[in-house]
This record gives C-alpha cells, structure tokens and sequence, in this order.
C-alpha cells in the first residue's frame, strides 16, 4: 500500500479510451490511493471507447488542487472532449500550477497543451499530436515514458505499465 492517504483525480468524459482509465485507476487504488472521478458534471456516466460506462464522483469545478496529490489524465477522444471545459482545462493548470502529478496518456497531451503547462517541458505522446505538442512549447520523444518533473506522459495504451510506475513512484 505504497500510496496510502493519497488523494488522485482521474479525468472522464466521452470517448474515453477504456484500457487508459480503468488500467489506472484500479491499480492506484491496489496501491491504497483514494481515486476520484472528476468530469465536467459530478454523478453523470460517461462511456468509453469500447463501451464501458463510468461515473464521475465530482465536477470539476467542485474539485480543489490542494486536496488532491495528482491527476491523470486518460486519453481516446475524450481529451477533445474534456478541453471544450473550461474548469477541466483550469484543473490541470492548476494542479501544475501547484507542483502537484499531472499524469497524461495518449491524446490526453491536449489537455496539457490547452491548459499551458507544456513550455519547455520534455513530453511523449500519441504520434498524431506530436505537433500540437510542440506548438505549445514543448519537447517531443518517443518513449514509453518521459517524466519532466511532476509532468508524467506516455504514448499509448501498451506503455501502462510504465506509465503506472513512473506515477507511483513519482507519489511515493
């Protein structure tokens, strides 16, 4: 239980990809981590990629950074979706902001990039965004995992277990 009393958010919205939000949060919660769902409205169901449902616990604007140790940020089409929030963009800023993990897998680099945390920082990401990346100041590498500080990225859904590590051992 190498995460006890910490406090992570996991970001949902529609289209989410599936294996990149439940891989996280069921094995941050095996590592004793109280996991909370945030969305852009609390106790709605969202549904992923494949079709599995899942429902928020809070909105984010309800949420506040310095409760909370980290956020991830899973990706899909849902980071498209998530960004069209502004208190879901400002979440992510502000937990940055705050020095806290900020944790985003795949297409969830939009997010990063529409929440302005991503100048001079060294990120991975889905190929297809790699430019949207680096237009919002930052270095791209192709690696299952890059960690820039409390700014965790990963590629896609085969670098989990990279990605899974690197967080919790970023929060132990």
């Amino acid at each position: 239980m190498t995460l006890a009393k910490r406090k992570i958010l996991i970001m949902v919205e529609e289209l989410y990809n599936d294996r990149e939000f439940w891989y996280p949060y069921y094995r941050l919660l095996e590592e004793g981590a109280q996991v909370q769902v945030v969305a852009p409205r609390a106790d709605k169901i969202y549904t992923g990629a494949a079709g599995i449902k899942a429902k928020s616990d809070l909105a984010a604007d309800q949420a506040n950074p310095a409760d909370y140790d980290a956020l991830v940020i899973p990706g899909g089409y849902a980071p498209d979706h998530m960004r069209r929030h502004p208190a879901m963009v400002r979440l992510v800023s502000d937990m940055a902001g705050q020095d806290k993990v900020v944790a985003a897998i795949c297409h969830a680099g939009w997010m990063l990039a529409s929440a302005g945390v991503l100048k001079g920082r060294t990120v991975t990401g889905f190929f297809a965004i790699k430019d949207d990346l680096v237009n919002a100041g930052a270095a791209y590498v192709d690696r299952e995992v890059a960690v820039d500080g409390k700014i965790i990225t990963s590629r896609t859904p085969d670098d989990l277990p990279a990605f899974l590590k690197a967080i919790i051992a970023s929060l132990a």
